[in-house]
């Protein structure tokens, strides 16, 4: 996320809230066109990369989540001592 000022009166305002906010910031200029290609592309690239590391982001909450439909399950251990039955060994 950023910001795009354009206006020279407001670029300690738009500065400070960029600062403030933790958000880019890009001074430009409509008359002389300064900056103006490079804010395009700035949002260009910086939009699929933001929106990939919320989806990331939202996996990865996902996936550690506890789901509703856990059910716990008991394994009884294993004895190895239990003497081994024949199969029809009283007929």
């Amino acid at each position: 996320m950023g910001t795009c000022n354009n206006e020279n009166d407001y670029l300690f305002n738009a500065r400070a809230l960029a600062e403030k906010n933790d958000l880019s910031f890009i001074e430009t200029s409509a008359l002389d066109s300064t900056n103006v290609e490079a804010t395009f592309q700035t949002i260009l690239t910086e939009i699929p990369h933001i929106v990939s590391q919320k989806q990331m982001s939202d996996r990865a909450k996902k996936d550690m989540s506890p789901s509703n439909n856990v059910v716990p399950v008991h394994v009884p251990p294993i004895t190895e001592n239990k003497p081994k039955v024949q199969c029809c060994q009283n007929i």
